[in-house]
């Protein structure tokens, strides 16, 4: 694995200091992990940068997390990263959604921390209201939802039900709170990651699902916006095999709460923060 050097804030959301003098702080570093996605990068980043650049007021960095592609994905990454300002390039030598996002964020001196799938299935209009609440200091962590009161979804039957039963074996079998553990588009404060993230062990597609688990069980709160998704059919997802890899996570999960340690001081003192759901407006195109 190579971790090369972070990438400042792009320029023109770089707040001033004393004298003018620039200051170096990240408020959001947005990680968009890929493996074998050259055909759409380029573009879904241009889409991305620029939405950024026109619509928010943060400083960010967009981080593409190339997770050992063998297409001219990272080749790719790294012509964007020498055109845009605020565009850097993390390139793994493994695979896994988990694995890139792990090492993007645990490297990541942003206040908050994001990702979005590289197909820009979510409608980016709602990333002001899941990061612009993180950077004020309210809440912990942040969750795009489709199935939230509000969110408009566009995708076959099949991809339906899946998402609706999965979520459904969530709240029977892990007592957990949130509607929706596997929509591509996440924020958290950087801080919470910290803590988290050696408590999470999947490192592929599970691994959404296990962060905030444990968030859950650590009484962090989890707020919930509402999304405008459509379905990506070329997605790259393999069904099957994801299906089983969450029903052996759930099952792992199961276990490790049967045998969990007593909380810690830490966590028993921990107040519990009541899980908001935030509505987002429709947004015109």
């Amino acid at each position: 694995m190579t971790t090369p050097a972070a990438a400042p804030p792009t320029e023109a959301r770089r707040p001033a200091g004393p004298a003018g003098l620039p200051v170096r702080r990240l408020d959001v570093d947005i990680v968009v992990p890929v493996h074998n996605e050259a055909g759409v990068l380029d573009a879904s980043v241009r889409t991305l940068h620029g939405f950024l650049e026109a619509e928010c007021d943060f400083t960010f960095r967009i981080t593409i997390a190339d997770n050992a592609s063998t297409d001219e994905t990272l080749e790719i990454a790294r012509r964007l990263s020498g055109e845009l300002a605020g565009v850097d390039v993390l390139h793994l030598d493994r695979k896994g959604r988990g694995l890139a996002l792990r090492a993007a964020w645990g490297r990541s001196e942003a206040t908050v921390v994001a990702y979005t799938d590289v197909d820009l299935s979510t409608d980016l209009a709602a990333l002001p209201a899941l990061v612009g609440p993180l950077l004020d200091g309210h809440g912990d962590l942040a969750i795009g939802s489709r199935l939230a009161a509000g969110a408009e979804v566009t995708r076959g039957v099949k991809r339906e039900v899946i998402s609706r039963t999965y979520n459904i074996l969530l709240r029977i079998l892990l007592d957990v709170g949130f509607s929706d553990a596997q929509c591509g588009f996440k924020a958290a404060r950087r801080d919470v990651v910290v803590e988290l993230l050696p408590e999470v062990e999947n490192d592929r597609w599970f691994f959404d699902t296990e962060l905030l688990y444990v968030a859950q069980r650590r009484k962090f709160s989890i707020r919930e916006v509402p999304v405008r998704w459509v379905d990506d059919p070329d997605s790259r997802v393999a069904i099957a095999a994801t299906v089983r890899e969450d029903l052996q996570g759930i099952a792992r999960l199961r276990r490790r709460n049967s045998h969990r340690r007593r909380p810690s001081s830490a966590d028993r003192n921990r107040p519990v923060r009541r899980r908001q759901v935030l509505h987002v407006g429709r947004q015109s195109n």
